[in-house]
């Protein structure tokens, strides 16, 4: 197999090539760079930097490469960008999905890989989600990811492809700090840069069902998650069938906002900083917790990490692009 991994520059995309090329995986990768960095890649890997919008980039890249399997992380992923730009991640997210297969298709590629999304599943009020709870979205992101799995799936039944879904929780944690992620946009990154400017991190609602009041998330660590895609990847290549498999990636263990809010303080040294209470946000649901029963019994993979790891190495990269951020 050869893989080419689409979004590989990325935060979780340089994780996953890594951890596929680690293990003797044959890897490439195409990256627009929008959101990617070169120095995040070994050397050895070949990157192609490109749009899965353009499909005379996507056919000569399958010839000259002999793509045989994709793994498909290139995405647009921010749920309040996507409320305020539909369209855009639309065209990004399923016209470029759609691009993408129909130059895997031409290509005899066999194997397909979609990074979905718990977003799927929207607001659901049940203790664990399983694959099998209904798929409500309520963003515009959430929206373009079941709609690339409906796609990956029927696409795959159509021409032979065997197809995986693989639906995240919250990540973070980085394997070592140059890897870690950059962006402000999650809980994790978004304490960070509160106690860096020395202001008490914020918690968006106090009074939601669950034991301490605040929102109940699961988070898995951006390793494991890689370790996912690899197990899932030679599970796919060692199919002599077609077939989907749609699983979840998590740990099955929730921690609150306030619980991460308390352990980030102990890690990064600001315990003093009492986090702030504000009203909730819109469309936080209370309590989003996956189950992983699915993976574990097909494919006998659990997360090793748990979330002191992923707080105690996302610290350490984040210290490493914001010097400022270490005291003493």
């Amino acid at each position: 197999m050869t893989w080419l991994i689409t979004g590989g520059a990325g935060y979780i995309g340089s994780h996953v090539v890594r951890a596929m090329a680690e293990a003797g995986e044959s890897v490439a990768v195409l990256d627009d760079l929008t959101s990617g960095v070169r120095a995040r890649l070994p050397e050895d890997v070949p990157l192609v930097s490109g749009s899965t919008l353009d499909r005379g980039l996507l056919d000569r890249t399958f010839a000259e490469l002999g793509v045989t399997g994709v793994v498909h992380l290139a995405a647009k992923k921010q749920v309040g960008e996507s409320v305020e730009q539909p369209l855009r991640y639309y065209r990004e997210n399923v016209h470029g999905l759609t691009v993408l297969l129909e130059a895997a298709v031409a290509a005899g590629v066999s194997r397909f890989l979609f990074s979905s999304s718990a977003a799927v599943y929207g607001m659901p009020d049940v203790e664990l989600v399983t694959e099998d709870t209904p798929c409500l979205p309520i963003n515009p992101y959430g929206e373009t990811k079941l709609a690339g799995e409906w796609l990956v799936r029927a696409a795959g039944a159509a021409h032979s492809l065997s197809t995986a879904c693989l639906r995240y929780f919250n990540v973070a944690g980085a394997t070592r700090p140059d890897l870690a992620d950059t962006g402000v946009f999650n809980i994790i990154p978004m304490m960070f840069e509160r106690i860096t400017e020395g202001e008490p991190p914020r918690i968006f609602g106090d009074d939601y069902d669950t034991p301490d009041g605040t929102c109940v998330r699961d988070y898995i660590h951006v390793e494991d998650l890689a370790s996912a895609h690899l197990a899932v990847a030679r599970r796919l290549a060692a199919q002599p069938e077609p077939g989907d498999l749609t699983v979840n990636i998590g740990t099955g263990r929730g921690v609150s906002v306030r619980e991460m809010s308390d352990l980030i303080g102990e890690i990064t040294g600001r315990p003093e900083l009492t986090p702030v209470v504000g009203p909730r946000r819109a469309g936080d649901p209370a309590r989003v917790v996956g189950s992983t029963e699915l993976i574990t019994k097909e494919l006998g993979w659990s997360a090793r990490h748990d979330v002191r790891a992923m707080v105690e190495s996302a610290w350490e990269g984040w210290c490493l692009h914001h010097p400022e951020a270490r005291r003493g």
